[in-house]
C-alpha cells in the first residue's frame, strides 16, 4: 500500500491555510485586564478589550479613520478609544463618538468587524471565521481546568514555523528521543491509528517514568540511569484545530494552537495531573482542596518550558529546511504523520472552498 497516496506535496502542506471556522484560544483570561490586547491569527489583526461589565469584546484592530491600531488606545466604559483622534467604538464595531464632531455633522456610518468571543477554562476563545457558524461549534473541552482533583499548569509556545510542523511533532511519539535528558515517557510503540472526518488518533504503548502518588519518582525524569518505567497507554488525538493526549490515567496534555502565518505559530500547552491516586482526597473539605489546586497551579510549568525549548529548536530547523528546499519531502515511516498531513490539507481546502 502506498503510504503517500493522498498526502499533499510539501509546498502545499507547508503553506496550507488554517480553517478559521473553529474556536481558537487566542489568549489567557489573565492576560486581558484593563488595557486592550492585540492578538494575531492567520494574518488577521484583532484587538481584545473588556467592557464595563468585564465581558470580552473582539474587534478588527484598525481604526477606519487613519488605519492605526486600536490596541494602542484605551477603554472607556463599553467603548475602545482610538489614541490618535479619540474616535470611540463599541463591542459591535459601531462608531459611537467623534469628540470634535460639529452639530452639523453626523457620525459616519462605519462599522469595523467584530468577532464572536467567549471565556472558558481560563482562556479567551475567538471564532475568526464565518460568524454564522460559531453557534454550531464549541471550544475544546478541558474538564480538568475546574475539577478539584486536578492540578493544572500552562506554558506558552511561540515557534517560527508553519503549524503543520507542530501538529506532526505532537502526534509522533517517537520523538521522545529528543527529550531523553528531560523525559516523561519513552520507548513508544504504535499500537493503533484511527481516522475520522476531522480528527486523527494514535494509540501508543510507552514507558512512563513518573507516578503522581510517588512524588520522589520525578527525579527519574532528569537522571536517565535511575529510570524504572512502567508500561502504559499513550493516546494522542489531533481534533482539528487542537490536540490533546492521555498518558495513563493520571496525566492529560492539551495543545491549543493559534496559527499566525505560514511561518509563525503560537500555542498554549495545558498540563493536568490527577490527584485521584491519593485515597480519601474527596473526603477533605472543599475549601482545602481548592486551596491545594490553586497553590499548585503551574507546578509543572518549568518542565513544560524545557520540553518546549527542545521542540521549538527542531521545528524551526524543519521550517528553514523547507524554505531552502520547498519541493523536498522527508522520509517518513510513521503512518500517523501521513494521516495528519491529509487532514490539514483537507481542512484548508474546506475553508478555501467555503470562504
Amino acid at each position: 500500500m502506498n503510504q503517500l497516496a493522498g498526502v499533499p506535496r510539501p509546498a502545499l502542506l507547508r503553506s496550507a491555510a488554517a480553517n478559521l471556522n473553529h474556536w481558537y484560544a487566542v489568549a489567557r483570561s489573565s492576560e486581558l485586564r484593563d488595557k486592550p490586547l492585540a492578538i494575531q491569527i492567520w494574518y488577521r489583526d484583532i484587538v481584545l478589550f473588556r467592557n464595563q461589565n468585564h465581558q470580552v469584546q473582539a474587534l478588527e484592530n484598525c481604526c477606519p479613520h487613519r488605519l492605526v491600531k486600536l490596541s494602542s488606545g484605551y477603554v472607556q466604559g463599553n467603548d475602545i478609544v482610538c489614541i490618535y483622534h479619540g474616535w470611540k467604538f463599541n463591542g459591535a464595531g459601531d462608531c459611537t463618538d467623534i469628540p470634535y464632531l460639529t452639530d452639523r455633522q453626523k457620525l459616519p456610518p462605519c462599522r469595523i468587524r467584530s468577532y464572536p468571543v467567549q471565556e472558558r477554562h481560563g482562556f479567551i476563545w475567538l471564532f475568526p471565521g464565518d460568524p454564522a457558524q460559531a453557534h454550531a461549534q464549541q471550544p475544546l473541552e478541558i474538564p480538568e481546568w475546574d475539577h478539584l482533583n486536578y492540578v493544572v499548569s500552562v506554558a506558552r509556545m511561540d515557534v517560527q514555523a508553519h503549524f503543520s510542523f507542530l501538529v506532526e511533532n505532537l502526534m509522533d511519539m517517537y520523538h521522545g528521543h529528543l527529550h531523553r535528558h528531560f523525559q516523561p515517557w519513552g520507548n513508544a510503540i504504535l499500537q493503533k491509528k484511527t481516522v475520522g472526518s476531522d480528527w486523527v488518533e494514535a494509540e501508543y504503548q510507552a514507558e512512563c517514568y513518573f507516578q503522581i502518588n510517588r512524588p520522589w519518582s520525578v527525579i527519574q525524569l532528569f537522571i536517565p540511569w535511575l529510570r524504572r518505567g512502567f508500561l502504559t497507554s499513550l493516546i494522542v488525538r489531533y481534533e482539528y484545530p487542537h490536540w490533546h493526549s492521555w498518558l495513563g490515567h493520571d496525566f492529560r496534555l492539551y495543545c491549543l494552537l493559534v496559527p499566525v502565518s505560514v511561518t509563525q505559530t503560537r500555542a498554549y500547552l495545558v498540563h493536568t495531573a490527577s490527584l485521584g491516586a491519593f485515597q480519601g482526597l474527596h473526603r477533605l473539605p472543599i475549601w482545602f482542596r481548592r486551596w491545594v489546586k490553586n497553590r499548585c497551579f503551574n507546578a509543572a510549568q518549568g518542565f513544560l518550558q524545557g520540553l518546549i525549548r527542545e521542540d521549538v529548536l527542531m521545528m524551526e530547523q524543519e521550517q528553514q529546511a523547507h524554505l531552502a528546499h520547498p519541493q523536498s519531502r522527508g522520509l517518513e515511516v510513521n503512518p500517523v504523520i501521513g494521516s495528519v498531513q491529509k487532514l490539514i490539507h483537507q481542512q484548508a481546502h474546506l475553508y478555501n472552498t467555503n470562504a
